[in-house]
């Protein structure tokens, strides 16, 4: 009998494993500007991405696939990544002003966080549990990028200059590990996170062959989600570098990523459909 449930079990598993994940429509095509990014979900669960129906907004999307404009963006400020601090407190990355904002989600009052003018402009953003802000910096035209540490005290830190084209970045869910990729030259770098938010120990994580990189996001377990742009594809790699699987979708440029609260669903923000995209896990 014991023979019978495990070889069920293992049946069962190569099943599953042979399953092939597939996006769906989250919000209708067109919905979004070809700029649409930096898709983030807030504690209500609902997800927000930049330019919903016009550059410089922030669109919020409810559950069940209901999207507004939750803002429009002053003073020409167009947005890229997003994320969230504490409960009612939203970053974006304003890559046309060179700022990091903040957005009280309770009255829409937006405030510059930080500036840098020497930055070519904060990109992708990402968070670490203590609230440390991290931020990737391209500059398309050299192929080349910085990183950065952002917080109220500081503001702008440079951690990292001369890299190539900085893009996608995430924090490991135990705040140890910074993930940040580059577009055009196709490789992850990790680094470990020291004391005052500092980084060191950079190293290789993952290089890819073809196709360029866009946003990054860790699921709880520490498994990295890394958006293939060009590929229409989001590669799931664990924390030690190794490709797990290959989520295919409709569309072929994805731009970036998030999670439901319960890592149930993940949401993708596709500029060439003008949509979000939406994978059950």
């Amino acid at each position: 009998m014991k023979r019978i449930i495990m070889l069920t079990l293992l049946s069962m598993l190569i099943i599953s494993c042979g399953q092939q994940l597939q996006s769906s429509d989250f919000t209708k095509e067109g919905s979004f500007t070809d700029g649409v990014e930096g898709p983030a979900t807030d504690y209500a669960g609902n997800i927000y991405a930049v330019n919903f129906e016009e550059q410089g907004t922030i669109g919020k999307i409810t559950s069940n696939g209901e999207g507004s404009v939750f803002i429009k963006l002053p003073n020409g400020s167009i947005g890229n990544g997003i994320r969230f601090g504490e409960k009612n407190q939203m970053f974006v990355a304003d890559y046309t002003n060179h700022n990091i904002l903040e957005i009280d989600l309770r009255n829409k009052k937006v405030e510059v966080f930080a500036n840098e003018p020497k930055a070519s402009q904060p990109n992708d953003i990402a968070i670490s549990p203590n609230k440390t802000l991290y931020a990737s910096d391209p500059d398309w035209s050299n192929n080349t990028g910085k990183l950065w540490k952002i917080t109220k005290e500081k503001g702008f830190e440079l951690l990292e200059e001369g890299m190539g084209t900085t893009n996608g970045i995430e924090v490991s869910p135990d705040g140890k590990k910074l993930y940040v990729n580059e577009s055009v030259q196709r490789k992850i770098w990790v680094y470990d996170i020291v004391e005052n938010g500092l980084v060191r120990n950079k190293q290789e994580f993952f290089s890819f062959k073809d196709f360029g990189l866009d946003g990054m996001r860790c699921d709880e377990n520490g498994n990295l989600y890394v958006c293939r742009y060009g590929k229409g594809t989001i590669a799931m790699l664990s924390s030690a570098g190794v490709v797990l699987k290959e989520i295919e979708l409709k569309g072929k440029k994805p731009t970036n990523i998030t999670f439901s609260n319960d890592y149930k669903e993940c949401y993708i923000t596709i500029a060439d459909r003008g949509c979000i995209e939406v994978v059950k896990l």
